[in-house]
């Protein structure tokens, strides 16, 4: 017993284990960054709403046959949209990339367009070589192009298609199953955008990137596959580590039957996922399009030339999970006026339908909100806040009712009447009106 006691006092004096030491990234990645600066960026995609039809517009002349690349329509969505298929190498390892199947999520297919441009414009780059001779790569970038017509998560019938890989209901599900059966590629990537609000582990700190190498069954294994999807994963971090450096998470490996992911994976691909979060200020997420395009040339090498054989496991699995879901404003401290009734010291709280924009705000919540976090907030203190009905407004705005679930139109004023306004949120925030000098915003 003695003994034990000593034993387990000695081991409790040791120091903590050290954390992993995540990988250099490669030597070659400041170089096609640098090019990327100087004019890789695809033109024409500066805002991440558009239709898929202007998307092969400008990505078709880029996967021209002369440049090394096939393309060929493999069904059509339920609205009757073409569903394309593009290939390009001569290696054995087959890939395959599918993105925007959620049709508001389009920073990957961004930087996907930028990935063409560099295949077939710099055949003799060094890492072009290596991609072209080690890979044959598969791109299905916009799976879902009716979402992506109207910028909205499902297809046109309603159906999340990310959720349709068992059922095959959709005929976007089904053409991306067709091509993965045929295919049948070693690797597979699915590119997602998630919330902006999410935070990197139990931090403040907002995720600009999560990464996950998807489970194949319930028990959450590690087998052969996914130990190839964590190295690449890790090589992933590695690239965007001195980039984003502590807003890199992971996702929940939680196993879902319905969803493609976890099934291309039971299926024995070595899938990852790659969800581009926000980065404040990014309101176009052109910079997290950039980090895509370096992150998946990175990935790709690693896949090429094996590096990835060997990478530590722990560098991925000591990333922190995505952690809470912050509002998009808070707002401290104020006094509310309504019409009628008694003033009232409240905190609000703020959600918007676009984030990174300010756009399409609602209230969230009223009162006493001690404790709460948001990626914005704003000490109103010694401010009044004075709700307006917008034009058209409905009944209850029109009665001057405030609460949840109502658009956000109000005053910030420095009087009770109103008169010296200090900011207004009218809906949208104005870029152009500075927020209160007290206004804070998480770090990049």
């Amino acid at each position: 017993m003695r003994l034990a006691l000593i034993l387990l006092l000695s081991l409790s004096m040791l120091p903590a284990t050290a954390a992993t030491a995540t990988p250099p990234p490669p030597d070659w990645l400041d170089g096609l960054e640098a090019l990327y600066d100087a004019g890789l960026r695809v033109d024409g995609l500066d805002d991440r709403r558009f239709q898929p039809e202007a998307w092969w517009d400008i990505a078709l002349p880029l996967a021209s046959r002369k440049r090394g690349f096939t393309v060929e329509t493999i069904g059509s969505s339920a609205e009757g949209r073409p569903l394309r298929h593009v290939a390009w190498g001569e290696g054995d390892t087959r890939v395959l990339l599918w993105s925007q199947m959620h049709g508001d999520e389009s920073t990957a297919s961004m930087a996907l367009a930028d990935l063409l441009r560099f295949l077939g414009e710099h055949p003799d780059d060094p890492l072009v070589r290596r991609l072209r001779s080690g890979t044959t790569l598969h791109f299905m970038p916009i799976v879902n192009p009716d979402g992506a017509a109207r910028f909205q998560r499902r297809n046109a019938q309603g159906v999340d298609v990310n959720r349709d890989a068992r059922a095959l209901a959709t005929p976007e599900g089904r053409a991306l199953h067709g091509l993965r059966e045929r295919v049948r590629p070693a690797f597979g990537f699915n590119l997602h955008d998630q919330h902006v609000g999410y935070r990197a582990g139990d931090s403040d700190r907002g995720t600009a990137i999560a990464l996950l190498a998807p489970a194949f069954n319930e028990a959450r294994e590690v087998d052969a596959s996914r130990a190839r999807a964590i190295e690449v994963a890790v090589a992933i971090r590695a690239a965007l580590e001195p980039r984003i450096a502590g807003h890199i998470a992971k996702w929940d490996d939680t196993f879902n039957p319905r969803a493609f992911g976890d099934l291309t994976a039971k299926a024995g691909v070595s899938t990852i996922l790659i969800e581009s979060g926000g980065i404040e200020g990014d309101v176009q997420k052109q910079r997290l399009r950039k980090l895509n395009f370096l992150a998946l040339a990175a990935a790709l090498d690693a896949i090429a030339t094996g590096a990835h054989a060997g990478l530590p496991h722990a560098a991925y699995e000591e990333l922190p999970e995505n952690g809470e879901t912050w509002p998009d404003l808070l707002v401290t401290g104020g006094t509310l006026v309504l019409p009628g009734r008694p003033q009232a010291r409240v905190d609000l709280l703020l959600r918007f339908d676009q984030p990174l924009l300010g756009r399409g705000g609602r209230i969230a919540d009223v009162g006493d909100l001690g404790g709460a976090k948001a990626r914005r907030v704003i000490d109103a203190s010694g401010l009044y806040i004075i709700p307006f009905a917008p034009p058209g407004g409905d009944a209850t705005e029109e009665r001057g009712g405030f609460g949840p679930g109502m658009s956000a139109h109000f005053h910030l004023a420095r009087d009770a009447g109103g008169r010296d306004v200090a900011w207004t949120l009218d809906c949208d925030i104005d870029a152009a009106l500075p927020m209160p000098a007290a206004a804070t915003k998480d770090s990049e």
